[in-house]
């Protein structure tokens, strides 16, 4: 779906964002009819708190923006896999649709490690989408990796 890759796109940038701040490169887009009303990306070094994930924060804007807690009828685009809290998180908010850039095949929870999205004995599940745009979602994490790594290599050689 050629909407699909243009709200990832724009999660690509918040992603660039994050890593611009020394977080992980991941971001996030809530769209509501067809109008991205909420942004987020990694924080959590930044904000030294574990709560503060893409999903987290542009769920909590899209909440003021909806004037609701239910996202209904909303969509998140999120460039990583969402890990157990974001997936809860997506789940009590009932957002219908989540579109994924890369798996996380050691911390995700919507289809690598554990699916909390489709949970058939939870009052909601999640329409997944996976792998739009995944190639530049997932070279971006581990193009940040690769040089966090060489990074602490050069500082324990000093």
């Amino acid at each position: 779906m050629e909407e699909d890759v243009k709200y990832m796109k724009q999660a690509v940038k918040l992603a660039k964002k994050a890593e611009a701040g020394g977080d992980v490169p991941i971001g996030c887009v809530i769209v509501y009819d067809g109008k991205i009303i909420a942004r987020g990306y990694n924080r959590r070094n930044a904000d030294k708190t574990t709560l503060a994930h893409a999903e987290i924060l542009a769920i909590k804007k899209a909440s003021k923006v909806i004037g609701d807690w239910r996202l209904e009828e909303c969509t998140l685009y999120v460039t990583l896999e969402p890990c157990q809290m974001c997936a809860g998180a997506i789940v009590q908010a009932r957002i219908p649709r989540c579109v994924i850039g890369c798996m996380n095949p050691k911390a995700g929870c919507a289809g690598s490690v554990l699916n909390l999205l489709d949970v058939k004995e939870f009052n909601h599940q999640v329409d997944v989408k996976r792998g739009v745009l995944e190639d530049e979602c997932s070279k971006m994490l581990k193009d940040f990796f690769a040089k966090l790594r060489a990074d602490k290599k050069k500082s324990d050689l000093t």
